[in-house]
């Protein structure tokens, strides 16, 4: 995936696709393997994107890029992360040794950590619960974070 998101950031400091593009391309990569893996029938709703978690190299060098090329507003920051706000939803960027997607959250409505929780489980998964967020992970491996709509991450 990591060659796949290079590839549209190339395509697109290269002219040859539009912001549009590049952050409707990147938003799809993240959704695709939750939608893949969501039954016909479920207990919850999501209702968008609330935020989407990136790990880099170097939080300042990110924060510049996604304003400078984005237009994407600090929303709030500290010494090795950085909220950025896009539209109503967030690009969060975490300093770790090893830059990749780290999580996407969805938002829900009526969102209630228990109750979410307990259906996970009766579904036979092994939620994480922090706060205001639920985690479980997808059938690759990758996080999944469920919170209410308009969250602040």
């Amino acid at each position: 995936m990591q060659q796949v998101i290079s590839s549209m950031l190339q395509g697109y400091e290269q002219g040859n696709i539009s912001r549009r593009h590049l952050i409707q391309a990147l938003a799809t990569l993240a959704v695709a393997p939750a939608v893949a893996a969501a039954a016909p029938e479920s207990p919850f709703r999501g209702v968008g994107i609330n935020h989407v978690s990136i790990n880099v190299a170097d939080v300042k060098r990110s924060r510049d890029f996604y304003q400078k090329y984005f237009g994407l507003p600090v929303d709030g920051e500290t010494a090795n992360s950085c909220f950025l706000k896009a539209g109503n939803e967030y690009l969060t960027i975490f300093q770790r040794p090893m830059p990749v997607i780290d999580h996407f959250c969805l938002a829900i409505d009526n969102y209630k950590t228990e109750t979410v929780m307990e259906e996970f489980r009766r579904q036979g998964l092994n939620p994480r619960g922090a706060g205001t967020t639920v985690t479980v992970t997808d059938p690759d491996g990758l996080s999944v974070q469920i919170t209410a709509a308009g969250h602040h991450p």
